[in-house]
């Protein structure tokens, strides 16, 4: 019997094959990629600092978006230089624990940003439900340890997917059709059985994006009921504003997913494979580079604050104890 030792199945290194069937247009998709990510880049760490120095968005609301942006911010950089670098140089090779490393950011950040829309569901529905006692509710404590708590659970989830790939036998080549490392493109170079993969990236997608998805229905349910038993027409308008720029996250955050999610299961040999990659990308880029734009043109303190500072207005951070 023949043994196979570790170098014999693990490759050393993997390269990043960008988009394929679209190389000849690698140069001017990255043209978009660029400036999106420089939007979210500006945006996101733009709204960080406002956010940190200003103290009239030292509230519930704020802290929440706070993690979005911050959410956002590392995914893009966690993948977008990466595929940038790809399409500009040609750097497509990653080391295999390289792979592994991004791979595991990627999942648990995208968990987490799922995590962080599902909390801010949950944020304005105590604002509208219970107005009155928002901030005994929602008070800073409460608040870390629910931003902890959904980071901590897309850890626990997406440590697995690691040991599973490094445990993989590899004799497909090391040639990843993608821009970055994604779990089942990586499992799929595999000459071993997948199928414990498949099945535990299954019930992830479900803990995490199935769970995030119910609650936010709920919540969204509890607060349409709310806000129809109001008898002021403008009092209506006005609890739904406060939900516009949420609603816009979402539906830049889960439509990409859906999709990706669907097409590979159910239209996987009618949908070109470029497609796939395009889009998982938009997933992963669209959000971060749309989120800052959203609350800072829906949200009137942070538009607010925008054109005070635009204008030359002064804001310093107070000292109140």
């Amino acid at each position: 019997m023949i043994m196979l030792n570790e170098t014999d199945v693990t490759p050393a290194s993997f390269i990043l094959n960008g988009i394929p069937g679209l190389e000849d247009m690698h140069m001017w998709i990255s043209l978009p990629f660029c400036s999106m990510y420089l939007v979210a880049l500006v945006g996101n760490c733009g709204l960080l600092h406002l956010i940190l120095y200003e103290d009239t968005l030292h509230r519930p609301m704020y802290y929440f978006l706070a993690m979005l942006f911050l959410t956002g911010l590392f995914i893009s950089s966690s993948t977008i230089p990466k595929a940038l670098s790809i399409f500009w140089f040609h750097f497509k090779e990653i080391s295999f624990d390289g792979c592994l490393v991004q791979m595991f950011f990627v999942h648990t950040l995208t968990g987490m940003e799922s995590g962080v829309l599902m909390l801010m569901a949950l944020d304005r529905y105590v604002a509208i439900c219970y107005p009155l006692r928002y901030s005994t509710i929602l008070t800073n404590p409460i608040i870390a340890k629910a931003g902890l708590s959904t980071f901590l659970r897309g850890v626990l989830l997406i440590i697995p997917f690691t040991f599973l790939i490094k445990c993989l036998p590899y004799c497909r080549g090391n040639i990843i059709p993608h821009t970055y490392c994604d779990h089942m493109a990586v499992a799929k170079l595999s000459c071993g059985n997948i199928k414990v993969n498949v099945i535990y990236g299954l019930m992830v997608a479900l803990l995490i994006g199935g769970f995030d998805i119910l609650c936010i229905t709920i919540s969204y349910t509890m607060i349409l009921r709310a806000v129809v038993s109001l008898s002021s027409a403008d009092a209506r308008q006005k609890a739904f504003s406060t939900c516009t720029a949420h609603i816009c996250s979402i539906v830049f955050s889960y439509s990409p997913a859906f999709f990706s999610f669907f097409s590979h299961r159910f239209g996987g040999h009618i949908i070109p494979s470029s497609c796939h990659i395009i889009v998982a990308n938009i997933y992963l880029l669209l959000p971060p580079a749309m989120n800052p734009v959203v609350y800072g043109v829906k949200t009137k303190q942070i538009r607010d604050c925008v054109i005070r500072i635009l204008s030359g207005s002064k804001y310093i951070k107070s000292h109140n104890i």
